[in-house]
């Protein structure tokens, strides 16, 4: 399984984007796709994630109601989209997409994800 995130840029606070991971390889419905962020100096946090059959959600109580996860529904596709509204300060990271080998749910800790694509950088500006 290989990730590839992209989307990330400088924005000023209050702006919106939206980040894409394309996934390739062979996945299955089981699987979560999460999306995970980390700040200078910071460990890395989970941020929101989603099975690849889209059937649950999970976000960090931080974005909750400003932050959007979903799966593009053309299969051929298997993209995973992080819409991020009312972005501030905060949010400032490079963001990591990574899919767990098969799970149940979506899980917050790191060590339950088996490939990591690399990061994009969001910068958000005051």
């Amino acid at each position: 399984v290989q990730l590839q995130a992209s989307g990330g840029g400088l924005v000023q606070a209050g702006a919106s984007l939206r980040l894409s991971c394309q996934v390739s390889g062979r996945t299955f419905r089981n699987n979560a796709v999460g999306w995970f962020r980390q700040a200078p100096g910071k460990e890395r946090e989970f941020v929101a994630g989603i099975t690849m059959s889209g059937g649950s959600t999970r976000y960090a109580d931080s974005v909750k109601g400003r932050f959007t996860i979903s799966r593009d529904r053309d299969n051929a596709k298997n993209t995973v989209y992080l819409q991020m509204n009312s972005l501030n300060t905060e949010d400032t990271a490079v963001y990591y997409c990574a899919c767990t080998g098969g799970s149940i749910g979506v899980p917050i800790i790191t060590t339950y994800y088996d490939y990591w694509g690399q990061g994009t950088l969001v910068t958000v500006s005051s």
